[in-house]
């Protein structure tokens, strides 16, 4: 489905942009959760930016992976790679059973089977706990790929041009120095992959 709207119209650069929801599902989201075309975010119940949220008022949420830097014969044309989203969208309190169930989707989007090994929220807890969902019905997505596309002239510069690919690189899980020795380190911390990416 497009989720072209005149208010997610890319007007810099458009050739960049997409408007399909299999495109953005690829970059949306971290540190949320996504199921289909709900996306569940959450926090403190005190925090006066969800609360606001709560009560409709339209928002914007962004999210953006960088995937290298760009480094151009000129500064001008230096840039990023980068998969970036934008949904539109007026957020509603999530309770209940779906309290619970969001709350599992923002952890396996953060780390798919860790929801399995511990301990579900307690009723203080979710009562401290505030979670919003939204529906992505408006949104744009804009990636860059590629070398630098320089000025003309500018390639005869002897500078050198390219990409410097950046990745998040998960390093050795650390135990808790109180963790039972015989306790191993689950699959999914060992091989935990970079979000957005195809495993």
């Amino acid at each position: 489905m497009n989720l072209k709207t005149p208010r997610t119209r890319l007007k810099r650069l458009p050739k960049r942009g997409a408007h399909d929801f299999a495109t953005m599902a690829a970059v949306i989201p971290t540190g949320y959760g996504r199921k289909g075309r709900t996306l569940y975010i959450h926090g403190s119940f005190a925090s006066r930016m969800l609360n606001e949220l709560a009560t409709g008022i339209p928002m914007c949420l962004t999210v953006t992976l960088v995937d290298g830097l760009v480094l151009a014969r000129s500064g001008f044309h230096s840039s990023v790679n980068y998969r970036s989203v934008v949904v539109l969208a007026k957020a509603t309190v999530v309770e209940g059973e779906e309290k619970g169930t969001a709350l599992e989707i923002i952890s396996e989007q953060i780390l798919p089977g860790r929801w399995a090994d511990i301990r579900r929220p307690n009723r203080k807890e979710l009562k401290a706990t505030l979670v919003l969902k939204l529906r992505i019905n408006e949104a744009s997505a804009k990636i860059r790929t590629g070398p630098p596309k320089d000025d003309e002239e500018d390639y005869a510069l002897k500078c050198w041009a390219g990409v410097l690919p950046l990745q998040l690189t998960p390093g050795k899980p650390v135990a808790d120095p109180r963790l039972p020795a015989n306790i191993p380190v689950p699959d999914y911390a060992r091989k935990f992959p970079r979000p957005g990416r195809k495993k």
